[in-house]
């Protein structure tokens, strides 16, 4: 049984019983912005994040030969200027998200106890399993399915996971080409290393949070992964970062999210960004969300064919033990700044080449980075 359960929730009901009590005994304390420093951040910065739609793109146009190639530029440019993007005719019918979505509400309305057990391998998840304070407490609770034990599961639960996790594959699989495609690469060497048995579901659940200005829903993070395929509800919560600023996600009933990950931004030296997203906690209301999670294995090698290369070649293993490593040392994930080459540096958010002293933005013009990503010099070569 994964004990840290217990003690974050202690935590947690600990800090509550301190401010109800300091409500009751001080009420002026609650109208001082300097009692509870973080909350008032964090829900200042709720406040100020502007709602956004994200880039929304009409996969079905891939099929016809007037707008294919349109549609593959729209997809490329979304991963290139947002990290994220929002898909329809994506060929996920709507049957099988009810059923989806249904019996994850099944599964999460069970004892506590019972969710626990489900698995032996500690797929069940509350709040963040190396968390020491609330700040780095994320209010929710998940089944962190790896796809190679999704047999280990109820029968119910499997056949439809089976099912989704087979549509999640092919409609990966499809965007994955178009982006290599961008590159000027071949999609086949990340379809060939992201098998079924090295792919994740998460089953998210953010309950009602007491204290919606203290903790996050998700603490902010990028995803170690090539891409994620989201399929989350109505209710509000989930923000990226965009100019360095948080903005709101509005849901779409219709569309699924897309966001690049830590892979897919290091195998493109940098064209596509994974972003800084987040949830944020809301005192009333639940919310779901299913994230499928497109990973290679742990002995995948990440490299781009650019020259110079941002990011030096590395393996996924190691990369996911070098994040795991930081935020028990640190409390957050580093990330790929630990992989940049030793000819590179940052400086203040920049991406430098120290030799050729020739600076490239965090958030650069597309065409320069497509330049770059292809190992030309000149920012004409991109479409």
């Amino acid at each position: 049984m994964w004990r840290p359960v217990e003690a974050q929730k202690t935590l947690l009901c600990s800090r509550i019983r301190r401010k109800a009590m300091a409500r009751t005994w001080s009420p002026a304390a609650s109208l001082s912005p300097s009692t509870n420093c973080r909350g008032s951040r964090n829900e200042e910065a709720e406040l100020l994040a502007v709602e956004c739609d994200l880039p929304l793109i009409d996969l079905g146009r891939l099929n016809s030969k007037l707008e294919a190639k349109q549609c593959k530029q729209e997809i490329i440019t979304a991963a290139a200027e947002w990290g994220f993007f929002q898909i329809v005719n994506h060929g996920v019918s709507n049957s099988l998200l009810g059923r989806l979505r249904r019996q994850q509400v099944n599964m999460f309305r069970q004892p506590f106890k019972k969710k626990v057990l489900d698995f032996s391998d500690d797929s069940y998840r509350w709040g963040t399993p190396t968390a020491t304070s609330l700040k780095q407490l994320s209010w929710s609770e998940a089944y962190h399915i790896p796809l190679s034990s999704a047999n280990k599961l109820a029968r119910t639960s499997r056949c439809v996971i089976e099912e989704f996790s087979v549509a999640m594959a092919q409609l990966a699989n499809q965007l994955v080409d178009t982006l290599a495609e961008g590159l000027g690469r071949d999609g086949t060497y990340i379809r060939e290393n992201c098998r079924r048995n090295t792919c994740y579901l998460r089953l998210n659940h953010y309950p009602p949070c007491p204290l919606p200005g203290e903790v996050f829903g998700l603490v902010p993070h990028t995803d170690s992964d090539f891409l994620t395929v989201l399929c989350q509800d109505t209710v509000c919560g989930l923000q990226l970062k965009k100019a360095g600023r948080w903005v709101t996600v509005k849901p779409n009933p219709n569309a699924l999210i897309v966001n690049v990950g830590d892979l897919f931004q290091a195998w493109s030296n940098g064209l596509y960004k994974s972003v800084e997203h987040r949830v944020m906690s809301n005192p009333h209301l639940e919310r779901f969300s299913v994230a499928y999670f497109l990973c290679p294995s742990k002995e995948t090698f990440i490299q781009s064919s650019a020259q110079p290369a941002i990011y030096r070649k590395f393996s996924f293993g190691e990369y996911r033990q070098q994040v795991q490593q930081d935020v028990r040392l640190t409390g957050h994930k580093i990330g790929l700044t630990r992989s940049i080459n030793i000819k590179w540096t940052t400086i203040e958010g920049i991406i430098v080449n120290s030799r050729e002293t020739t600076p490239v933005c965090s958030e650069p013009p597309v065409r320069q980075l497509l330049a770059l990503s292809r190992g030309t010099d000149s920012p004409a070569a991109a479409p």
